[in-house]
C-alpha cells in the first residue's frame, strides 16, 4: 500500500494544476481551433466546414500587421535586455543588504493597473507634456516634433510595461553565480571584462533565455500599447484580433489569426532556443 501511495503521490500533487490547465487552457484552445475552421456569420450561425482558407485569408489581409507585431516584439525585447541586464547585475553584485528594497521598487509599478500605466506613459509623451514641453520651450526641439502615434512610442511603452519580466529572471541567474568562480578568474589573470564574458555572462544565460521568452511572447501579442500610444500606422495583430472578435464578430478569422500568431511565436522560440543552445543553457543552469 505504501508503495502504491509513493507511486501515485506525484500524480496526485500535479492533478489540481493539470485539471486547471485542462479546463481553462486545453479545452478553450481546442474550441478555438474548431472555430478557426468554420464559416458563417453571427446571424445565420457558424458551421464546421474545415475551411483552412481562413488562415491564408488572414495572412493575406493582415500579414503586414503580423510582421509589424513581430518587429515591435523584437525591438522591445532587445531594449528590455539592454536595460534589464545592467540593472539586474547592479542589484545582484552591488545591491548589498538593500537588494530586496531595489527589487520592490522595480516591482512597485505592477501595483498599478496595466492600462493606467500605459495611459500615464501617454501623458508623459504628449507634445506639451513634462518631457517634450520644456524641450520645445527651450528651443531644443522644433514645435512640430512629436513622439505619440509612432512606432517609437509603442515600443517604448512595451519596454516600460514588460521590463520587470526581463529583470527578475536575469537577477535570479546572477544571484546564483558563485563569487569564488569570479575570484578564480581574476587569479588566472583575467580582467574584469574577460571575467564577465567568460564566467558571468555564460552563467547568466538561463536567466536571459527565460526573460526573452517571458517578454517576447506577451509583447508581440499585446494590443493595449498600440491602441493608447500608437496611431493607425502602428496597429498590431492583437488590435486586429480584438476588432475582428468583439466588433466585427468574425470569430473564425480572429481564431485563425490567433493560431497563426501562436505558431509563429512557437517557431521563433524554438529557433531562438536552437541558436542559443538549449543544452548549454540547461548545463549552465544546473551548475
Amino acid at each position: 500500500m505504501r508503495r502504491v501511495k509513493g507511486v501515485l503521490a506525484p500524480y496526485l500533487l500535479i492533478l489540481p494544476g493539470g485539471l486547471w490547465l485542462a479546463v481553462f487552457f486545453a479545452v478553450p484552445l481546442v474550441f478555438m481551433a474548431s472555430v478557426s475552421l468554420m464559416t458563417g456569420n453571427l446571424i445565420d450561425g457558424f458551421t464546421m466546414t474545415w475551411h483552412w482558407q481562413n488562415y491564408a485569408d488572414g495572412l493575406d489581409v493582415y500579414g503586414d500587421k503580423v510582421v509589424r507585431s513581430l518587429w515591435y516584439g523584437l525591438l522591445a525585447t532587445a531594449a528590455c535586455i539592454a536595460l534589464a541586464y545592467p540593472a539586474a547585475y547592479w542589484i545582484a553584485f552591488r545591491g548589498g543588504r538593500h537588494k530586496s528594497t531595489w527589487l520592490f521598487m522595480l516591482l512597485l509599478p505592477f501595483f498599478v493597473s496595466f492600462v493606467l500605466r500605459t495611459i500615464a506613459w501617454k501623458l508623459v509623451l504628449t507634445d506639451q507634456g513634462p518631457v517634450l514641453g520644456p524641450l520645445k520651450s527651450w528651443g531644443l526641439l522644433p514645435e512640430g516634433f512629436h513622439i505619440l502615434d509612432s512606432g517609437f512610442a509603442v515600443v517604448s511603452g512595451l519596454t516600460y510595461n514588460f521590463l520587470p519580466f526581463m529583470v527578475l529572471p536575469i537577477y535570479v541567474a546572477l544571484e546564483r553565480v558563485d563569487h569564488r568562480v569570479i575570484e578564480a578568474a581574476y587569479d588566472l589573470y583575467a580582467g574584469r571584462f574577460e571575467a564577465f564574458r567568460r564566467v558571468v555572462l555564460p552563467l547568466s544565460l538561463p536567466g536571459v533565455f527565460a526573460g526573452v521568452i517571458m517578454t517576447f511572447v506577451p509583447v508581440t501579442s499585446d494590443y493595449v500599447n498600440a491602441s493608447v500610444l500608437g496611431g493607425p500606422g502602428n496597429t498590431m495583430i492583437g488590435n486586429v484580433i480584438q476588432t475582428e472578435y468583439f466588433t466585427n464578430s468574425e470569430y473564425a478569422t480572429a481564431s485563425a489569426l490567433s493560431f497563426t500568431l501562436m505558431a509563429l511565436l512557437l517557431l521563433g522560440i524554438f529557433a531562438y532556443a536552437r541558436a542559443l543552445g538549449t543544452k548549454d543553457v540547461l548545463e549552465a543552469a544546473g551548475r
